[in-house]
């Protein structure tokens, strides 16, 4: 087994790669390596001779995620052009795993296939099979045929949706695992009518969330345990951003990251934020939607790294799921 730099490779491996450049928050610090993979084999053969020992985070296009200031030790794997083609027969759409979201619903449209859920997502298809990302009432879970993924040792494999155990905001991909293409398959639609329906979530998405800022989407999960349907007959008492609004905390900041004024749930960076700003912020806001109304929120973003030594949130890094209250 090799270390990184033994490996050879086609594509890109980078030591010391800043990561802030590559995250919609711009925070946190650099990744040891980031290997940028030609193609599938190329990442097959790098994962089959990295050492076991040595760790692996597999990243998106850094929307919904904050890389904690000291950066992120092993390897951190970005996928690039290699993985970024789409095929469309009949109502089934292959999409590489570095697809945006956005480009495969438009497409998908075009083509006459309704993913129109996925317009408005920040994000790449792999990050969506991930999280099992969702809006409007629908889910990456309900149009997923199939995923194809490259296991820590480099073997690829097919997953399907009982594989992945999807939930709200989850799914139990391994850790360590690749996420390479999906099949996934719409309902046939009016090209026009789908493109019409797209423009107008974009036009609701732009009227209530702050889409000019620095921001990494929602922050928090919804406690009820699904995403908000859009349809003006939702149901909002258990929507993270009421809770949050309800404690007095729109608006809310630290350092340079604040809760937004325009949507209570979006975190941005006003400019000048660190990552440990952001976390900090996070679960101050946690801490106080408990107290106000006993309901915990759960981060929605990722949060990955190593704090700088002696922050504030070495302890939040040590252990992500500790309750904060």
């Amino acid at each position: 087994m090799a270390q990184p730099q033994e490996i050879e490779i086609r594509g890109a491996l980078t030591p010391g790669r800043d990561l802030s450049r590559l995250t919609w928050l711009r925070v946190g610090g650099p990744a040891e390596y980031l290997f940028q993979p030609a193609d599938l084999e190329d990442l097959q053969h790098f994962l089959a001779e990295l050492d076991a020992e040595v760790p692996v985070f597999v990243m998106g296009v850094g929307s919904n995620l904050i890389v904690r200031d000291g950066g992120i030790r092993g390897v951190v794997i970005r996928l690039g052009r290699g993985f970024n083609s789409m095929q469309i027969e009949g109502n089934r759409v292959t999409a590489g795993a570095a697809c945006p979201d956005s480009h495969v619903a438009r497409k998908a449209a075009d083509a006459g296939v309704d993913l129109t859920f996925l317009r408005t997502i920040p994000g790449s298809i792999g990050g969506a099979v991930r999280m099992n990302a969702g809006c409007y009432g629908s889910y990456l879970a309900d149009v997923l045929v199939e995923a194809h993924a490259v296991t820590r040792e480099g073997r690829a494999v097919v997953l399907s949706p009982e594989d992945l155990e999807f939930a709200y905001r989850h799914s139990a991909l391994p850790e360590g695992w690749v996420l390479t293409h999906a099949v996934l398959e719409g309902p046939a639609g009016e090209p026009e009518a789908l493109n019409d329906r797209m423009q107008a979530q974009l036009d609701q998405r732009d009227a209530s969330q702050p889409v000019k800022d620095r921001s990494a989407g929602s922050t928090f999960r919804n406690p009820a345990g699904f995403s908000s349907t859009g349809r003006a007959d939702d149901v909002h008492d258990l929507k993270a951003w009421k809770l949050i609004d309800e404690a007095g905390l729109r608006g809310f900041s630290i350092g340079g990251a604040q809760m937004s004024e325009k949507h209570s749930n979006f975190m941005i960076n006003t400019g000048a934020a660190t990552a440990r700003d952001l976390e900090d912020l996070g679960e101050e806001v946690r801490k106080r939607v408990f107290k106000n109304r006993g309901i915990e929120l759960h981060w929605e973003i990722m949060r990955v790294g190593d704090p700088l030594s002696g922050s504030d949130s070495e302890q939040a890094a040590q252990d992500p799921a500790e309750k904060t209250r």
